[in-house]
């Protein structure tokens, strides 16, 4: 099977990498050379766009920062649809707007191809160890088709429902993530404004009922945790304004559902004011210094 890879960021990259490992064909593409140099490294072919990265492929993955890269990369007189044959299946990892995805995948059924939504959760240390969760929305047939593959970048594969649901799952999960992050930071800071030792702190809260993942595996605490983006300055894993973003596509879809939520919407500022104070780039993680 040749699958063609598009977006080799910080997701991406590895999750490209692993499918090599497994023994398939990937030829990739990103905007970014240095990206594009890494991908070579690892015995990737690399193209000079997306279109060239589309051809001759069994599966086209794409894994995008935003719904406005997927609308760009797919639809229009340029776009994928309308410069790869039918016979390839698409699948954006992106995390998009569902209604965007059900738009897009609309698009590609009314040109002849099958298409899922499959972001996914996890990280970047679930990405290099193939471990992600992938969230897929889209037709039975094609979900199976593309499982194998799945399962050589992901440990745990859901079928949602139908195009859209994937990205509906994801919205709410990384809501629910950000909320527990802002939590799980406002619980060790209060812990150390006592005299406490974060280490021990989260140990303890850890076996208790606030255990959450960010606590566990993502601990926003520098020191507190070894191979996380608070041991690095922050540095790499999930970005501010990525979580930003997210944070925005489960408001922006609350409000034209009329659905009530109070406390994303407070994450959602709150994350804000962080990225606007300049540290948009870094690690969601780093809210723990938010003053």
């Amino acid at each position: 099977m040749n699958i063609g890879f598009i977006g080799l960021g910080n997701m991406g990259l590895p999750m490209a990498i692993n499918l090599l490992k497994a023994g398939y064909q990937v030829t990739g593409f990103d905007l970014v050379q240095s990206q594009l140099d890494a991908f070579a490294k690892e015995g990737g072919k690399t193209v000079a766009n997306a279109n060239d990265a589309a051809k001759n492929v069994d599966v086209l993955i794409s894994m995008l920062p935003a719904s406005r890269h997927v609308e760009g990369l797919y639809l229009g007189d340029s776009g994928l649809l309308a410069n790869t044959y039918p016979q390839t299946i698409l699948v954006d990892c992106s995390t998009i707007s569902p209604k965007v995805a059900q738009a897009v995948a609309s698009a590609a059924q009314a040109k002849g191809f099958e298409m899922v939504d499959a972001p996914v959760s996890g990280g970047t240390a679930g990405a290099q160890a193939g471990t992600l969760t992938f969230m897929v929305g889209g037709q039975q047939s094609a979900v199976e088709r593309i499982r194998p593959l799945l399962e050589k970048m992901g440990k745990n594969i859901f079928h949602a429902g139908a195009n859209g649901a994937g990205q509906t799952v994801k919205v709410c999960n990384n809501m629910l993530l950000g909320i527990q992050m802002l939590g799980t930071c406002e619980a060790l800071r209060l812990g150390i404004a006592n005299g406490m030792d974060p280490k021990i702190l989260s140990d303890i809260m850890s076996k208790s009922s606030g255990r959450n993942w960010a606590l566990e595996l993502y601990n926003p605490c520098p020191g507190v945790m070894d191979n996380v983006p608070s041991s690095k300055d922050y540095a790499g894993g999930f970005g501010v304004d990525l979580m930003l973003k997210d944070m925005g596509l489960a408001t922006e879809n609350a409000e034209a559902l009329e659905a009530s939520v109070p406390l994303g919407k407070l994450a959602q500022q709150l994350y804000e004011a962080h990225s606007k104070a300049g540290y948009g780039q870094l690690d969601f993680s780093s809210v723990f210094n938010l003053k």
